[in-house]
C-alpha cells in the first residue's frame, strides 16, 4: 500500500515510544501472524534488512514473497485513537513485549498507559484432526483489560484490504458482507477467478473471509481505507454500509472493517475474536492414476458449503487454541529435554512455516498433502525438499509424511514418469501437480532415489505400516538399482543443494545412497524378501568400507570427512549420516561420528559451520541434522549459533534456510525465505 492509500498521511509515522520490547524466546526476522498455507501466509518483517524490529505497529504485514497484505488494527479509548496493527496513521500503541510458541505469536501493547492488549495470532495445526488442519484458515484475538485501575471506554477496529485476493493490485475486487450463525463476515474475492494460477505467488482463485462474533454494538463498512478508519477515529463505530462500486484493488484501496464498542472496559477486561481464511472447493491439479483432474480442498469433504466451514471454524476457537497449546506444551517440554533453550528458540519458530507450505486434498478415503517448494522453484512435491522437512512430519504424525508421498507414488507407478531413477517433483509450479510425462525434471537422481528409499522407510518403522513397503516395493527396488549404479562413484551431477553447483563423486551424496541401499535390505527382509536383502547389505557394506577411505582426509588434523573424494582440504557437512540414526542401521561406524564432531568445531564461524569449503553460506536445516547426531557439545555449539543468528539476523524475511555463517545475512544469491525445509528442526525429536 502507498502512503496515498494511508489515512491520516499528514501526521506522518510517528516513531514506537521509547520504550522497547522484550522479545521471548528470540526476536525472529519475521514474525509470523497468519501462516496455513502457501496462500495464507501473512508475516512482520522484523530484521534490519526492511523490517522495524518486530514490532506489530507502524509497519504493514506482508505476504511471504514481500508484497503488502494489509491488514490494520486501531483501538480508540477515551476518543483517542491509536494504531496497534500496521500502518494506517494515528499515534502506535507501545509495544512491551512480544512471544512465540510454535503455533501463536502474541503481543502485549500499553496503550497510553490507560489499558493493556493482549494480541494473540494463532494458526491452529492439530496434525491428528485432519477436519480440522484442512481448514485454511486463522484466528486473532484481542484481549483488552485497564492498567491503571480505571473503567475506560473502548472501542476496536480491524480491517483487512482487498490484496489478499491477487497478486496483481490492478486486478477487479468483488466483495460482499453477511452473517452466519451469529458470525459477521466480509468476503472479498477476484471478480474473474483463475483456477490453479498464481500471479507474484498468491492465488488467483477462491474466497476470502473476515469474520468476527456478530455481538451488539458491531458495526463494519466495506469502502475506501480512508473513509473507514477516519470515520471510525471520529466516532467510534461504523455506518454498517457497503461500497458496491467493485474496482481494482489499488483503486481508492477497498477495505473490510468491523468495528466493536467495548464500553466501559475496567481490570475484568473484555475480549474480540477475529479470523480470517481462504475458502477453494478445488485445490490442485494433478496428474493421478486416472489422469488429470482437478483435486478438491479437504475441507469440502466435512462442510457443504463455504458459510459452514467459516462458522465452524470462527466458533471452534476455544477447543483449536487448546489442541494448539497441547501441541506447543509437547513440543517446548520435548525440545527442552532434548537439548535445551537454543533448540526450542529454533524448533517453534519452524513448525508454522513447515506446516504453512501444505494443504490437505482429496478426501478421506483418498487424501493427498500437496508442498508447495516456497520462494525457490515453486515445484510441487519436491522430494529433496520433504526429504529435509519430514522429520517435523514424522514427529507429529506419520501419517502425514504417507500423504506426500503417496501422489509422487501415484504418479510414477501409473506410467506417468519415463526415467528409472525417481522424480525431482511433481509439477513445475504450485498448484499444478502435472508431473513429467516427458522426463524434463531437473535431474537429481541419486538424491532423489535415496530421499524416497530413506522416508518410505522412515514412515513404515514409525507406523508400523509394513503393507507401505510391500505396495511399493516394485518401485523401491528399481531406485535401488540405480542406488547400486551410482553410489560408489557418483557421477557429475547436483544434490538438493543444487544453488553450489554440480560435482563429481560428493562424499556425502555417496554416503545417502549407500544409506538408502542399506535401508532397502531392511525393506526386503520387513517384506519378506530375504534374499534381496542380503544382497543389499552386502553391496551396502562393500561401499561403506570404500567410502571410508576415499571420503574421508585421514592425514588432515584433526580428520575429517571431505566435500569429494580426493579432495583432501575440502570439507562439507556429513548431514546424510543422520539417516543411519533416523533408521537405527548402525550401519556406518562409530568412529566416522566420533571424527565429524571433531572436526566441526575447527570451522565454526560466528554463526555457524559452512556447509563446505566453496562458500561461507550455510544451511540451517542441514545444521540441524548435523547437531542431532553429533557429541552433545558439539551439538550445543550448532544450536546455540543458531539460536544467535535468529535473534540478531538483519534478515527481514521469513526464517531463510540460507545464511552466511560469517555476516548473518543472505548469501548474494540465492534468497531463501519460508521454506518448509526448516521442518528439519525436529530431526533430533525425530530420532528413535
Amino acid at each position: 500500500m502507498k502512503l496515498c492509500h494511508l489515512f491520516l498521511c499528514a501526521l506522518s509515522q510517528l516513531t514506537l515510544a521509547a520504550a522497547q520490547s522484550t522479545f521471548t524466546p528470540a526476536r525472529p526476522p519475521a514474525i509470523p501472524l497468519a501462516v496455513k498455507s502457501p496462500y495464507l501466509s501473512t508475516w512482520i518483517n522484523a530484521g534490519s534488512d526492511g523490517g522495524n524490529g518486530g514490532y506489530l505497529a507502524g509497519e504493514w504485514p506482508v505476504f511471504w514473497s514481500n508484497q503488502i497484505t494489509g491488514w490494520a488494527g486501531l483501538i480508540r479509548v477515551d476518543g483517542t485513537t491509536y494504531t496497534w496493527m500496521g500502518s494506517p496513521g494515528p499515534q502506535s500503541v507501545t509495544q512491551t513485549a512480544f512471544q512465540y510458541t510454535s503455533t501463536k505469536s502474541i503481543f502485549t501493547m500499553d496503550v497510553g498507559g490507560k489499558v493493556e492488549m493482549n494480541i494473540t495470532f494463532l494458526s491452529p495445526i492439530t496434525p491428528n484432526d485432519f477436519k480440522r488442519q484442512s481448514l485454511v484458515f486463522s484466528y486473532l484475538h484481542v484481549d483488552v483489560t485497564s492498567a491503571d485501575g480505571k473503567a475506560h471506554d473502548v472501542q476496536l477496529y480491524s480491517d483487512i484490504t482487498a490484496e489478499w485476493i491477487s497478486g496483481d493490485r490492478s486486478n477487479i475486487a468483488q466483495w460482499d458482507y453477511g452473517t452466519a450463525g451469529g458470525v459477521a463476515y466480509h468476503k472479498v474475492y477476484r471478480q474473474t477467478q483463475q483456477l490453479f494460477s498464481e500471479l507474484n505467488d498468491q492465488g488467483e482463485w477462491g474466497s476470502w473471509y473476515w469474520s468476527t462474533d456478530q455481538v451488539n454494538g458491531l458495526t463494519y463498512q466495506a469502502g475506501p481505507s480512508t473513509d473507514a478508519r477516519n470515520t471510525f477515529a471520529s466516532n467510534g463505530s461504523l455506518p454498517n454500509s457497503q461500497d458496491t462500486n467493485y474496482r481494482a484493488i489499488s483503486d481508492n484501496w477497498p477495505v473490510f472493517a468491523f468495528a466493536v464498542d467495548l464500553g466501559s472496559v475496567d481490570e475484568s477486561g473484555s475480549s474480540t475474536l477475529f479470523s480470517i481464511g481462504l475458502t477453494q472447493d478445488e485445490a490442485v491439479q494433478f496428474a493421478g492414476a486416472d489422469g488429470y483432474d482437478p483435486v478438491p480442498s479437504l475441507w469440502t469433504s466435512y462442510f457443504d458449503s463455504d458459510l459452514a466451514a467459516v462458522e465452524f471454524f470462527h466458533k471452534d476457537y476455544p477447543t483449536s487454541s487448546q489442541l494448539s497449546t497441547s501441541l506447543d506444551n509437547q513440543i517446548s517440554q520435548d525440545a527442552l529435554a532434548a537439548a535445551g533453550q537454543d533448540y526450542l528458540t529454533v524448533a517453534s519458530l519452524s513448525v508454522r512455516q513447515a506446516f504453512g507450505a501444505t494443504q490437505l486434498c482429496g478426501n478421506p478415503q483418498t487424501m493427498y498433502l500437496f508442498l508447495k517448494e516456497i520462494s525457490s522453484d515453486g515445484n510441487v512435491n519436491t522430494v529433496d525438499v520433504i526429504f529435509p522437512a519430514h522429520p517435523v512430519f514424522l514427529y507429529t504424525n506419520p501419517t502425514l509424511l504417507k500423504l506426500l508421498l503417496d501422489p509422487l507414488y501415484e504418479n510414477q507407478e501409473s506410467g506417468k514418469y519415463p526415467n528409472t531413477y525417481s522424480m525431482h517433483d511433481l509439477g513445475s509450479h504450485y498448484p499444478n501437480a502435472t508431473g513429467y510425462p516427458a522426463g524434463n525434471d531437473e535431474e537429481m537422481p541419486l538424491e532423489e532415489c535415496g530421499d524416497m528409499v530413506i522416508m518410505t522407510l522412515a514412515y513404515a518403522l514409525r507406523a508400523k505400516d509394513t503393507g507401505y513397503l510391500s505396495k511399493h516395493y516394485a518401485k523401491l527396488e528399481q531406485w535401488a538399482s540405480y542406488l547400486i549404479d551410482d553410489s560408489l562413484y557418483p557421477a557429475n551431477q547436483i544434490s538438493t543443494d543444487d544453488f553450489a553447483g554440480s560435482l563429481a563423486n560428493q562424499t556425502n551424496l555417496a554416503l545417502k545412497g549407500m544409506i538408502a541401499i542399506k535401508a532397502m535390505s531392511v525393506i526386503s527382509s520387513m517384506t519378506g524378501n530375504e534374499a534381496d536383502s542380503g544382497n543389499y547389505s552386502s553391496i551396502a557394506h562393500d561401499y561403506i568400507t570404500q567410502w571410508q577411505t576415499l571420503g574421508v582426509a585421514h592425514d588432515a588434523n584433526p580428520p575429517h570427512s571431505t566435500l569429494s573424494y580426493g579432495s583432501n582440504s575440502s570439507h562439507g557437512l556429513l548431514y546424510n549420516l543422520y539417516a543411519d540414526k533416523e533408521l537405527d542401521l548402525n550401519f556406518v561406524p562409530s568412529w566416522v561420528y566420533d571424527m565429524q564432531s571433531k572436526f566441526y568445531p575447527t570451522v565454526e564461524n560466528k554463526y555457524g559451520v559452512p556447509l563446505d569449503t566453496r562458500h561461507t553460506y550455510t544451511k540451517a536445516d542441514w545444521e540441524i541434522f548435523t547437531a542431532s547426531i553429533a557429541s552433545k557439545s558439539t551439538q550445543q555449539m550448532f544450536l546455540k549459533d543458531l539460536a544467535t543468528w535468529i535473534n540478531e539476523t538483519p534478515t527481514n524475511r521469513p526464517l531463510t534456510d540460507l545464511y552466511d555463517t560469517e555476516t548473518g545475512n543472505y548469501p548474494s544469491t540465492p534468497t531463501f525465505v519460508a521454506r518448509p525445509v526448516m521442518g528439519g528442526a525436529f530431526a533430533l525429536l525425530n530420532l528413535p
